[in-house]
């Protein structure tokens, strides 16, 4: 017996309420179809279910395509149960579905579709393993992105509402979302708020909120620009004071969420022990990225495969002989996008010192500069270098090193 005719093949269509299961042999028959609710409780009877439809001690086997979503608990019950599941990219089905001459679109379809691709590329297929862990750090990350994105809508939010009450509001304070600016705003929405203010009292306030950081000199600047700025009190006056503190209450809630989203991502990055943070330019935030984004680094044997996940790798692209590497569109981009902003930082210099903030890549990158590559040229080279150190670091769990270089290639 050939090994395609000892397997059943299950391919489920996932979504947020039920799933839709189709079960084909070898040959692509399809031999029943099940329809079944995304909850643990009916788990149990899609298995018992495909146990009814398998004969002659065939073994089934479970194609899922979004097993870190809407699949993640089916993939985990599966695995749990001895159950073979495999991770199905939806290019691939996709691609099933773009192969026949007449284009259709239902969950049954789609189901089959994954099992066909169970059934002519089942020894390519990685197996489906759903990480707790890392699955936890990418929901953080998530998290905090949100958070990222919501505070720059209220920052700006905050910005129109100022320039109204304080057109000269931007030489107040070097941040207009800093703690001190935020107290500020909330004590002081607009100038009617600081009519009958002294120097001297608002000095007592900004030393309290800014921890003796703020002097009477800037008291002095605040009022004296107010002053300059002439009346802007309108009508509703009270109602534009509301708005303005309602923005800097909820900016003040995210950055607080922000903080401890960010210690529960540092409790669960000490469980891995990695020491990504050991290299320069990789922070807290920086790492749980690209752990987000990489997951468990052993499901890539080495770091080419990383790096053709990420899109960094180059592509070739040739017909009748001819062809040449071009840049690759493809890959993670958020995972391409986190080596990018790496690698700018790799070769910055410093303002002060004129120091490079990492010798090695620096050098490196001028190197590549005098060979005649262009700039961003020479950052996907840098890009490729530190995909090789992220996936050692991470393989290994070891520590980043810099080593020695010459002054001569600093320059």
């Amino acid at each position: 017996m050939h090994e395609k005719q000892k397997h059943l093949y299950v391919g489920v269509d996932l979504h947020k309420q039920h799933h839709v299961a189709v079960i084909i042999n070898c040959w692509q028959e399809k031999q029943g179809e099940i329809k079944f609710e995304n909850k643990p409780s009916a788990f149990s009877t899609f298995l018992l279910d495909i146990d009814k439809l398998i004969d002659n001690g065939l073994t089934p086997v479970f194609g899922l395509e979004d097993v870190g979503g809407y699949g993640r608990s089916l993939a985990q019950f599966l695995s749990d149960h001895g159950q073979v599941v495999k991770e199905v990219n939806p290019a691939l089905s996709y691609a099933e579905r773009k192969s026949h001459m007449t284009t259709q679109k239902s969950d049954s379809w789609d189901a089959e579709c994954v099992a066909r691709i169970l059934v002519n590329k089942l020894d390519q297929l990685p197996d489906a393993k759903p990480h707790d862990l890392y699955w936890s750090i990418q929901q953080l990350v998530t998290r905090r992105n949100a958070l990222v994105k919501a505070q720059g809508a209220l920052k700006n939010q905050l910005h129109i509402q100022l320039s109204h009450h304080y057109p000269s509001y931007k030489k107040f304070f070097s941040e207009v979302d800093g703690k001190t600016a935020l107290a500020f705003w909330e004590r002081y929405p607009s100038p009617s708020c600081l009519e009958g203010v002294s120097v001297k009292q608002l000095t007592t306030f900004l030393l309290k909120v800014s921890n003796n950081t703020c002097s009477v000199k800037k008291a002095s600047e605040i009022l004296k620009l107010v002053n300059e700025d002439g009346n802007t009190t309108k009508e509703h006056q009270e109602t534009r004071d509301f708005l303005v503190r309602s923005i800097v209450r909820d900016i003040s809630f995210k950055k607080k969420e922000m903080n401890y989203v960010e210690g529960e991502l540092k409790q669960l990055m000490s469980l891995l022990d990695f020491q990504l943070d050991s290299m320069p330019g990789i922070d807290l935030v920086t790492a749980s990225a690209l752990i987000a984004e990489i997951g468990d680094v052993r499901r890539f044997p080495n770091a080419n495969k990383l790096a053709r996940f990420a899109g960094i790798a180059p592509v070739f692209f040739g017909s009748g002989g001819k062809g040449k590497e071009q840049k690759s569109k493809q890959g993670n981009r958020a995972l391409h996008a986190l080596f990018y902003n790496l690698a700018v930082q790799q070769v910055q210099v410093a303002k002060g010192s004129k120091l490079p903030r990492n010798p090695v890549f620096h050098a490196y990158y001028q190197r590549k500069l005098k060979e005649g590559k262009t700039k961003g040229q020479a950052l996907v080279c840098i890009m490729r270098r530190l995909v090789n150190v992220v996936y050692g670091m991470m393989k290994h769990k070891t520590a980043y090193k810099l080593p020695m270089v010459h002054e001569k290639e600093i320059v």
